[in-house]
């Protein structure tokens, strides 16, 4: 998988894409990450990417220049299956989600900044609208950061244990089970019996009535 990301602050991100699963997952090939700093796309000697709104509304827009020049640049080299928009009024960004972009090979995030981006580079040039969440963000670099680690953790060999992800909260609808590990007992503070019984369906049937009652307790919206 290639992810390429389209910024304005690039530094917002470098950090996250160098270490942990994310870096493993580059280390072994599996995948690419690239930033592309946007004011590289400019034409200005301010590589200014933003201007005033038409029709005199408070703050600053990404402007459409730089922007179809870097999505232009990109897909001449070779083919996206998405072409993304970090927005707060997109699709909710979910674990079904993630599964589904797990398996494509080539995609582009652009973040928006400032008041947002000219409207005619969502009509015309991206094809998925993603939210992580019903707030509004400085900007959409953190909503890229937090797709490209859920979408790689995925990608097969980037977990040391791949089960270990088919187990996650909602992969099943469902919150994950309560995890425990030694001690056994500390502080008078002890682990569930039935995980230290070495009953292995005892203990399943144990997991899935903890992620039954946790969702109905945290989440009921799930259960729906």
């Amino acid at each position: 998988m290639r992810i390429d990301i389209l910024t304005v602050l690039p530094e917002m991100i470098e950090g996250m894409v160098n270490c942990s699963i994310v870096k493993r997952a580059q280390d072994k090939g599996l995948a690419e990450i690239h930033l592309h700093n946007l004011r590289d796309y400019t034409t200005n000697k301010w590589r200014r990417v933003d201007d005033y709104p038409f029709g005199g509304e408070a703050g600053m827009v990404m402007q459409i220049e730089p922007i179809d020049r870097a999505i232009s640049t990109l897909k001449s080299e070779r083919d996206y299956d998405e072409v993304i928009y970090t927005s707060p009024d997109g699709e909710t960004f979910n674990q079904p989600m993630a599964n589904s972009m797990s398996m494509l090979d080539n995609l582009i995030i652009l973040c928006g900044h400032y008041k947002g981006i000219d409207y005619r580079i969502r009509e015309h040039l991206i094809t998925k609208e993603i939210s992580v969440g019903d707030y509004v963000l400085t900007g959409g670099e953190l909503a890229a950061a937090i797709i490209t680690d859920a979408v790689v953790r995925l990608i097969p060999g980037a977990i040391g244990d791949e089960q270990s992800a088919l187990s996650d909260s909602f992969q099943d609808d469902l919150l994950a089970p309560p995890v425990y590990t030694r001690p056994a007992d500390y502080n008078g503070w002890k682990v569930p019996e039935v995980l230290l019984s070495g009953h292995q369906r005892k203990i399943e049937e144990w997991r899935l009535q903890q992620a039954q009652e946790r969702t109905a307790r945290l989440r009921p919206d799930l259960l729906k």
